[in-house]
């Protein structure tokens, strides 16, 4: 599989990002990273165009499921305490998250199957030590947090959310992983 440096990746996020929160949808089929106008998958099968608030959820919740999986690698095999702390943050956030969003489909979305094809966008840690660690998570997460602004920024603009919560709990991991994805930038040019 080709992966993509994530300076490129985020380049190209960063532009569909701007012309979402503008208001326009790339238009479809003229975008070369992705016949949906947005890049269709980062490594992965999973589309990034959210269509509805069940369909942001259920796509939300395994993206979140792999990043606290990889963080729980980071933080027991970084040698670097603002990684491990940053990593059991990630652990402790996004496990709150999943819980609610789980909470909110058994609630508002009762018998529907909430499965996605979900193809990871991270590649496989174990094995990896020290630095080497350190940059592999770094270089995957930036792109994988970028994923989640997208989603979040596409449910938001597009006013999909059917429930005000979903609203505000979408513009929190929007604005937090933009933050922590500048923080990570940060630490891999060190």
């Amino acid at each position: 599989m080709h992966r993509r440096t994530p300076l490129l990746v985020v380049a190209i996020l960063l532009t569909d990002i701007t012309t979402i929160s503008c208001g326009d949808e790339p238009s479809r089929g003229t975008n070369p990273v992705g016949p949906t106008g947005l890049m269709d998958t980062m490594g992965g099968g999973m589309s990034m165009t959210v269509v509805s608030e069940f369909d942001y959820l259920t796509r939300v919740i395994p993206h979140h499921q792999e990043a606290i999986a990889t963080a729980g690698l980071l933080q027991r095999g970084s040698q670097r305490a603002e990684l491990r702390a940053f990593a059991a943050s990630i652990v402790t956030t996004q496990s709150a998250e999943v819980a609610q969003m789980n909470a909110w489909l058994a609630t508002w979305y009762p018998g529907r199957d909430t499965r996605v094809d979900y193809q990871p966008m991270m590649r496989e840690l174990t094995g990896l030590t020290g630095g080497a660690l350190d940059k592999a998570f770094l270089e995957d997460t930036i792109p994988h947090h970028m994923m989640a602004v997208m989603m979040s920024q596409q449910l938001i603009v597009r006013n999909l959310a059917q429930h005000p919560a979903v609203m505000s709990f979408a513009a929190n991991i929007r604005d937090t992983q933009r933050a922590e994805i500048q923080m990570m930038t940060a630490w891999l040019r060190e």
